[in-house]
């Protein structure tokens, strides 16, 4: 049976194109899925996605930038900063009718 999601109905016209932009990317999409049920470091993403690290980098800078993605900070007991990444979008439904695009994201609440 399939289960309805209600999300949150994107209106900004620049922040859909955005959006768009960043799930055509196939490791911003591989990001997001990895990071969805628990917050991860660029070390651990990278390893367990296959995404060389310097990408890594570079893609949760992307999704941070567009709100997608969660940064928590702390630091370990050797004094060095540890940053876990973490995805704030559940799913992004799009649907294009006419010259209207519609896209809708369903926050995590993981």
């Amino acid at each position: 049976m399939q289960q309805l999601i209600s999300g949150k109905k994107i209106d900004d016209d620049s922040r859909k194109d955005a959006i768009l932009e960043v799930i055509s990317d196939k490791y911003c999409r591989s990001i997001l899925e990895n990071t969805m049920e628990k917050p991860k470091s660029a070390m651990e993403i990278s390893g367990e996605t296959k995404i060389p690290i310097s990408t890594v980098y570079r893609r949760l800078q992307t999704l941070h930038d567009n709100k997608l993605l969660g940064i928590s900070g702390s630091i370990s007991d050797d004094g060095k900063k540890y940053f876990l990444y973490k995805s704030k979008v559940k799913a992004i439904s799009t649907s294009y009718i006419g010259n209207n695009i519609e896209v809708e994201i369903v926050p995590n609440t993981c």
